[in-house]
């Protein structure tokens, strides 16, 4: 009897310690989804850049920003429910959201993939154009935050994040639409994950975006937010490098 106990103990603290687990991973995961979409269009677009290297560059601001703010070079403050789709209010980050920041980053992957790495001439503006793709996907959702040129410039933001649901169905009609036109003008490898490794992909992503908006809490601090960005941006970018479409 007493070793009967022992097991159901023992049970009932591995289903914990894995349903932590699990909840911990998903945690991971914050971000806008739509912002994959320009990288998958892009890819369809130059079959000859690197959907790796175009997941990097979508976000290549928000991988600037959230060490930025540990920083103190850029700042945002952890707002539970400061819209009904995010946790936070950005308060300062010109160097990084800047309509003007956006097209100098852009420019400045342009030159390295050109210059220092030797690139084409149009797998260079691709890749500098999946940067810059940011700054215009963020301004469907932001609140008016965005600043063109510095701090003190008008701000823009058509405030899509102050409806969840519209949310969700902005960011799967950005993620689907570019989904659309990779598998159309891309030649998948002729095996399972070729053929079907994309799509389940980004169903994938779609059901995160789904626990991100409507499931997964607030982050507790900057330091927790900043984990989850990056550890999502890093993990979605080695598993599409996991498929045949690179």
């Amino acid at each position: 009897m007493q070793s009967r106990l022992v097991d159901v103990g023992l049970h009932f603290q591995l289903k914990r310690v894995v349903t932590n687990l699990c909840f911990f991973i998903l945690k991971l995961f914050k971000m806008f989804i739509g912002h994959y979409a320009p990288a998958l269009f892009l890819k369809g677009v130059e079959n000859k850049a690197s959907l790796g290297m175009l997941f990097i560059a979508v976000q290549f601001v928000d991988i600037l920003f959230f060490p930025f703010v540990l920083m103190g070079i850029e700042r945002l403050n952890i707002v539970p429910d400061f819209t009904p789709s995010t946790h936070f209010e950005l308060i300062f980050y010109p160097y990084t959201h800047g309509l003007l920041a956006s097209v100098l980053w852009g420019l400045a992957f342009y030159l390295i993939y050109r210059i220092l790495i030797g690139k084409t001439k149009r797998n260079s503006i691709i890749i500098g154009i999946a940067v810059l793709s940011h700054w215009f996907l963020d301004l469907l959702v932001h609140t008016p935050d965005l600043p063109l040129l510095g701090d003190n410039s008008l701000k823009l933001g058509f405030g899509i994040w102050n409806n969840s649901i519209l949310t969700f169905v902005v960011e799967a009609g950005l993620l689907f639409a570019g989904l659309w036109y990779y598998l159309k003008n891309t030649n998948p490898v002729n095996n399972f994950i070729g053929k079907y490794g994309i799509i389940l992909f980004s169903v994938f992503m779609l059901v995160l975006a789904y626990l991100n908006l409507f499931v997964l809490p607030a982050p507790e601090n900057k330091i927790a937010l900043t984990v989850s960005a990056l550890g999502s941006y890093t993990m979605l970018t080695v598993s599409i490098r996991a498929t045949a479409y690179i």
